[in-house]
């Protein structure tokens, strides 16, 4: 029996290690290498077909109005915290156990792990992945890095991933040009791109898109993670 347990420990161990080694090597050449497409985009193609409209720019190619409107809508704590909004996360679970409807809290990192390497839905297994990945992800790769990345990968409308692609679909011009209304009426729609569409808003996406202007008012520009701070705004 004690036999038994040694082995089970030890291949528990095994498997630990070859766990963490295949975080780092998924994660850290990240904070150098631009990933040339994401498990989102394949899983589109498979689905869907077509053509992918993506075009990688780098971050100083993105208006920072752009960034400062997705941290606004999507994960205000962004710079701060290390890859999890806890006071996000208790109150969607306090709402659920009051009756309400389970609602997202997820982190721009965890999207971007989710988006990179993961599928849609909210089965446990992807959960833990995902929250495997969110804190390799934060331990490796910078806060303007992580932004850089996210900006690039995430879906604004069918088919069409990242900034840059969105700018020239929605606006014909490129992501280094886009007004602070432009930069938030995208913003708004990355909750559902499939369903909602920023050439076309309806009354309640013009509403979102006035509070991520508010919000942005309050965050201000220093909220952007910049290069020079080391991933601190």
């Amino acid at each position: 029996m004690k036999s038994l347990l040694s082995q089970l420990r030890k291949w528990l161990l095994r498997l630990a290690v070859l766990g963490l080694l295949l975080l780092v090597g998924l994660t850290l050449p990240l904070r150098w290498i631009d990933p040339g497409t994401s498990a989102y985009m394949a899983l589109h193609q498979w689905r869907h077909g077509g053509e992918i409209r993506q075009q990688w720019v780098p971050g100083e190619r993105i208006a920072d109005a752009l960034k400062l409107a997705v941290i606004a809508s999507e994960d205000q704590k962004f710079p701060h915290h290390f890859g999890f909004d806890l006071e996000q996360i208790r109150q969607a679970v306090d709402t659920r156990l009051q009756g309400g409807r389970l609602r997202g809290a997820s982190t721009i990192t965890q999207q971007l792990a989710r988006n990179l390497y993961l599928w849609p839905g909210r089965d446990w297994i992807r959960k833990g992945l995902e929250a495997a990945l969110s804190v390799s992800l934060e331990a490796f790769v910078p806060k303007h890095r992580l932004l850089e990345l996210y900006l690039n990968l995430a879906e604004f409308d069918l088919g069409v991933y990242g900034a840059e692609a969105a700018a020239r679909h929605h606006f014909g011009k490129p992501a280094a040009n886009l007004t602070r209304s432009e930069a938030a009426l995208l913003a708004a729609v990355l909750p559902a791109p499939k369903r909602l569409d920023a050439a076309r808003p309806d009354p309640s996406l013009l509403e979102r898109q006035r509070w991520i202007l508010e919000q942005m008012d309050n965050l201000g520009a220093a909220w952007v993670p910049r290069p020079e701070a080391s991933g601190t705004p």
